[in-house]
């Protein structure tokens, strides 16, 4: 078939998903026409997609598992003085000369917003969002990772994101969370942002998050990593009987 390949095999998955994510059920020789690869090509795709769990394979085609993901715009105006408390409690960890990879997120864009103007650091972020909200700080050096961009996050993701992720080191990676369970760890829908989040957690010296009550002992799809894999977790949550699952895993708990 004319233009088979154009996409890699983990970009034309993630391509699937967010058609799924629109539309909830999908035929196989439709995905072929929109992707530009054979049906066989698809059904491999869909079968493999469905032994991860991401999706449910059905005659002919394949069907969203679960509710769709909320667009970035949309979560953007929610609970956002909520958002803005966390991301002031986060304020206290970043120090002068850091070097900081921070990935997308409603509350991560909230928290670049309230970097100090005279703050002097470099930003490593696959989010375009969160680069522009940075182009009046003078002394912030902006590093902007390309990739294929999942409007749903609005963050760069794929193959070429992942590889450049290889060349740098971080001292603080501020991590977007979707979900977190103690015991399942920080999960997302996506399987392309799973991947350049576990890239971006290892090339970090120490991760933060960032988390509002509701995503606390939930999870998604797949995993990224273990939740002991943070440093420091600030949430709005002051019950002890849930916080004490993440103290006990030797992770910074500020609540307050």
């Amino acid at each position: 078939m004319k233009g088979e390949g154009v996409l890699l095999k983990q970009e034309r998955q993630q391509k699937i998903l967010e058609i799924l994510n629109g539309e909830q059920r999908v035929i196989a020789s439709d995905l072929s026409q929109r992707l530009f690869v054979s049906e066989d090509t698809i059904r491999r795709d869909l079968k493999e997609l469905d032994n991860k769990g991401l999706i449910r394979r059905v005659h002919s085609g394949a069907m969203r598992i679960g509710p769709p993901v909320v667009d970035f715009s949309t979560r953007k105006n929610v609970m956002n003085e909520l958002k803005m408390d966390l991301a002031k409690k986060a304020l206290e960890f970043i120090k002068e000369d850091m070097v900081l990879l921070i990935d997308g997120g409603t509350t991560n864009l909230h928290f670049v917003n309230q970097l100090p103007l005279t703050l002097k650091a470099t930003v490593i972020t696959n989010s375009p969002p969160i680069a522009m909200a940075l182009t009046n700080h003078n002394d912030i050096e902006v590093i902007m990772i390309g990739g294929t961009l999942f409007k749903e996050s609005m963050v760069n993701l794929g193959v070429n994101t992942v590889e450049f992720l290889d060349n740098i080191r971080a001292d603080l990676y501020v991590m977007g969370i979707h979900k977190i369970d103690p015991n399942i760890g920080i999960s997302v829908p996506s399987l392309g942002e799973a991947e350049v989040k576990r890239k971006m957690a290892s090339v970090s010296n120490e991760i933060l998050a960032m988390v509002t009550s509701d995503k606390l002992n939930t999870f998604s799809n797949h995993i990224v990593t273990p939740a002991s894999a943070l440093t420091y977790l600030i949430t709005d949550n002051d019950q002890s009987d849930i916080l004490s699952s993440y103290h006990s895993q030797q992770i910074t708990v500020v609540n307050e």
